[in-house]
């Protein structure tokens, strides 16, 4: 059974989907992809994350026809580009990203970062794609402690039905990323909206670790599977690598059956110590 987060809504997801930053960009490694975004599907990591930035709207067109067929399985987030996120531009960036994904909604939409455009205007523009029913639900992607105070004033101003916050906020947040864990975890937590994690692996920086690779040796696992599991630790946590083969997505599939002990945090703290105080909100 695969396990699964819920959304500040209740709704639940899986707590392991799939990434898709840097896909769709190369014709040669179409089918590859392609047959990687099923078999997550077939896997039940049917969170899948997008977005119009990611090779300018290749990658919702790599996830459109991975779905085609099966949509009702997925569950598709995807982002508006701050410098769309004015009334007119989030309308037409969502219309364009559903033409691209080949759907009808967006079951989780994002504002991608906080640009120039004031939040309450892109939260209002949010409600009314809910309500018209071309998303499922909204959230935001990058915004700290103090932007989500913004978001939470922003959401009351407008006497919006989900004044408490948005469904979840997708930030940077892996072993050598632990910023968040020192306010914006907690606030995400109190607002009951969970985290969504990409780059959980660093983009792969953390394979080659020493600590990492010796907790994975110690399970008989790879060092891929602990950083994920690590993530994955928390029941208040999405984690979205991204897996651009079959056998890489079973990998990252097998890190739900990997459970880290005391002994392994310890060893995984000492090498990336918690924050001790706040950070800013940090972003690839």
């Amino acid at each position: 059974m695969t396990r699964t987060v819920k959304l500040r809504s209740g709704t639940p997801v899986p707590a392991l989907g799939q990434g898709t930053w840097h896909m769709g960009d190369d014709p040669a490694r179409r089918s590859t992809e392609l047959a990687a975004l099923r078999a997550g599907l077939d896997l039940g990591m049917t969170l899948v994350d997008t977005a119009e930035m990611y090779g300018n709207g290749a990658a919702e067109e790599l996830v459109g026809e991975a779905v085609r067929g099966r949509r009702d399985e997925a569950f598709l987030v995807s982002k508006v580009l701050p410098t769309n996120a004015d009334r007119r531009g989030t309308v037409d960036a969502c219309h364009a990203s559903l033409r691209r994904l080949g759907t009808d909604r967006i079951d989780l939409y994002l504002l991608h970062w906080r640009g120039g455009v004031p939040l309450a205007e892109t939260v209002e523009t949010f409600e009314t794609l809910v309500r018209q029913g071309d998303i499922g639900a909204w959230g935001v992607s990058n915004l700290d402690t103090d932007d989500l105070d913004d978001l939470g004033g922003s959401a009351h101003a407008h006497g919006s039905r989900d004044a408490v916050g948005p469904e979840t906020d997708q930030v940077l947040y892996n072993l050598s990323r632990r910023g968040p864990e020192y306010d914006l975890l907690p606030r995400c937590r109190e607002l009951g909206a969970p985290v969504m994690a990409y780059s959980p692996v660093e983009q792969g920086r953390l394979l080659e670790h020493r600590a990492v690779r010796a907790v994975a040796d110690a399970h008989g696992a790879t060092p891929a599977q602990v950083a994920l599991a690590w993530v994955l630790r928390r029941d208040d946590v999405i984690a979205i690598p991204k897996a651009s083969s079959r056998a890489h997505v079973e990998e990252n599939h097998a890190a739900l059956r990997l459970t880290l002990t005391a002994e392994d945090l310890s060893t995984l703290d000492a090498a990336f110590p918690p924050p001790a105080r706040k950070r800013p909100l940090e972003i690839l």
